[in-house]
């Protein structure tokens, strides 16, 4: 399949690069419309990406009866199939992509798919999941901090909250004073800062940073 907006032999930084330069809805869904099939060998493999599961991982250390999970911006499943290696679940998978849910459910690790927008209100009740789990969504180019009112209002009282945040536009962005603004909802919130590449990863990717919003709704 076609590498999404580039040469088929793109390097994966350009495929990076391209991801991070999205400008609008239409250009997200046809990056990962383009990308859904690949995407694991184009990005996950080529760069040694390990957040979904150390994000997975610290989920699973601090869920107490946190369910149903809601993996936001489940992408092709990478979260999903790390949560239910630790024993998590059941899980639904939350995307705008069809064709990266489609991707996703392949992979027999969610009990359902739900394509929705997270810049707008999702087809989802209030107080649904115990846990929502997020990685690789609010970064450059992709979802702002907007959508933290509707994750909170999906979820239950002591919903567990594993949200990853591109260190780079953490602050810049506006998380941290949605963070701070929806203070009075939400309880034991920490930041936890880490590496989401492995070691063959580049220099570059090594260097980068996720900031981990852990904490639990009230």
């Amino acid at each position: 399949m076609r590498k999404p907006d580039s040469q088929p032999d793109a390097a994966p930084n350009d495929i990076l690069k391209t991801a991070y330069d999205l400008k609008s809805a239409e250009q997200a869904r046809k990056l990962y419309r383009d990308w859904a099939r690949t995407y694991d060998q184009d990005f996950a493999e080529a760069y040694d990406y390990r957040n979904p599961q150390l994000i997975a991982e610290l989920f699973a250390a601090q869920a107490v009866e946190n369910t149903p999970v809601l993996d936001v911006g489940a992408g092709t499943g990478l979260v999903g199939q790390a949560l239910a290696a630790q024993g998590q679940g059941p899980i639904d998978a939350l995307d705008f992509s069809p064709e990266m849910l489609a991707v996703a459910m392949e992979k027999g690790c969610y009990r359902a798919a739900i394509e929705g927008d997270l810049t707008g209100r999702l087809k989802i009740a209030d107080d649904s999941y115990g846990g929502v789990i997020c990685v690789g969504t609010f970064t450059h180019g992709h979802v702002g901090p907007q959508a933290i009112d509707e994750l909170i209002r999906v979820a239950r009282p002591g919903a567990l909250f594993t949200l990853g945040v591109n260190a780079d536009i953490y602050e810049s962005a506006g998380f941290a004073a949605k963070f701070a603004a929806v203070g009075p909802l939400i309880r034991d919130f920490e930041i936890v800062e880490q590496c989401g590449y492995g070691p063959s990863a580049s220099p570059e990717q090594r260097a980068a940073r996720t900031a981990v919003a852990v904490f639990r709704k009230r």
